[in-house]
Parts: structure tokens; sequence; C-alpha cells
């Protein structure tokens, strides 16, 4: 199993002087993603709920659109997730370069030109996202440690489903998509990610059926516009006792 932390020696320099200290770092290793045999990418990402993340960096690329779709996944040691799936074009699709990094900053052009589908019918409440925040907050050991990765989680049947973490914020969103895709909830729910809301990330919560979608952070213009024509419920600077909604406030209900 790899590890996904490492210990490092390091110098802390203050005025008053120098001394010796270990420091933990999350691990950031790059993965090879196949469909059907097929190379579709690397990326850099954090080797845990590593059949999540090929199943939804596949997702996010335009190449598995439905849950029916995969039929299985492997994970080798030596940096390699092999997904294989029902589907027919694995042949390479055009690309659009985003804002992202760590190899998931881009994203198909059919995945942002097409039409949406309807989303999922859900609502959250007021005292519902204090608990959510709370929940992925507090159950960010790693982050702790760290102070190196990116948290998402995703809220239904008022609770914490599911929580991922990685160093990409990319790749923690791309986690949560692949548990729904592998059949572990339904999108019938709230997404939070700890990274800022730029236009991929939007889209491919918005193209799983996702209806709402929050961030401790900001949107970009195009994440917005992109929420505006998905009809996806827009919270972004989410705290325990505060949200900012830019779009669709209606899921949100007081109390």
């Amino acid at each position: 199993m790899i590890p996904i932390t490492l210990e490092q020696k390091t110098s802390l320099i203050t005025k008053g002087g120098q001394e010796e200290r270990h420091e933990l770092l999350a691990v950031e290793a790059p993965f090879k993603v196949f469909l059907n045999d097929e190379q579709i990418g690397t990326s850099m990402v954090l080797p845990t709920a590593l059949e999540e993340f090929g199943v939804g960096f596949l997702f996010g690329q335009g190449y598995i659109g439905k849950r029916e779709e995969v039929k299985e996944v492997y994970v080798c040691d030596e940096g390699k997730i092999s997904v294989y799936a029902d589907v027919e074009n694995v042949t390479p699709k055009e690309v659009i370069i985003t804002s992202g990094c760590g190899g998931t900053g881009k994203i198909s052009r059919d995945m942002l030109e097409g039409a949406f589908e309807p989303l999922q019918d859900f609502e959250i409440s007021f005292n519902e996202i204090e608990r959510f925040v709370l929940a992925v907050l507090h159950k960010s050991d790693l982050g702790q440690r760290t102070h190196c990765v990116h948290s998402c989680g995703f809220w239904s049947e008022g609770r914490l489903t599911a929580f991922y973490e990685d160093v990409g914020r990319h790749n923690a969103v791309d986690k949560v998509i692949g548990a729904i895709l592998l059949g572990k909830f339904s999108p019938k729910g709230a997404i939070y990610t700890t990274g800022r809301l730029t236009s991929d990330m939007v889209l491919k919560c918005a193209r799983i059926g996702i209806p709402i979608v929050m961030s401790r952070t900001a949107p970009s213009s195009l994440g917005l516009a992109i929420a505006r024509r998905a009809g996806v419920t827009l919270l972004s600077y989410v705290r325990p006792h505060r949200v900012n909604c830019f779009h669709a406030c209606h899921r949100v209900l007081k109390g």
C-alpha cells in the first residue's frame, strides 16, 4: 500500500536562531488512468480512493457519462488505474485547459457546450449547512497534520454521506463524482469543497446532477455562468453561520 504521508526533516529559522524539526508531508504521486486498456491521461494525486478518482477523472474528461457504464476498476500500486466500461469511443477528445493543476484542470468541449440534464430534487436547511461544514472540517485530520490537502464532502439524507481529500481540489471533487458513478450514493444532495469554484469544478457537479454546490472560497465568473445555465444552487464563502448565495437560493431553507 502506498503511504499518504512522509516525514521530512526541516530547519526552522527565526530571529532567535535555527533548530531542526520534523514535518509531515502529504504524498503526491503520478497515476496513469486507463479506459479499456487505452491510456487517457496522468494526474498527480493523493493515493487514496483511487478507484473513485479514476472513474471521476474519466467522467470529467467526457468518456463516462452514466453509472451503468462502469463495469470494473483495478488499481496497481505502481501507478496505474484501469477502468473498464461499456463505452464505444475511447479516442482522444478535444479538451479545454482550465485554471486547474495536477492534470485534471481540463474538460472536454462536449461537456462544456452540451445541454444540461435536469438536476436532482433536493433542498438543504441552514442548520444542515452548519452541520455539514463542521463535519467536513472536523473530519480532515490529514489537513490538520499536513496543511497540504483539499477536502470535499457530500451531504444527503441529513448526514455526511462521503468525505474525500486530495492535494488537488479537482481530484477531491472527482473522487466524490467517481463514488456516485460507482453506485455508493445518489447525486441527490449537496457537495462542499474547500477549493474555489472555477468553471470545471461547477460543470462536473452539474453534469452528474448535483443540485447544490458549496465552497469555503469563491466562484469564478465562468463558474457562476455555468451554475446559471444548469440551474445549480451556488453557495460560496460558506461558514457554519453564514453563506453567500450567488444563484438559485430557493434550495436553501431557513431553520
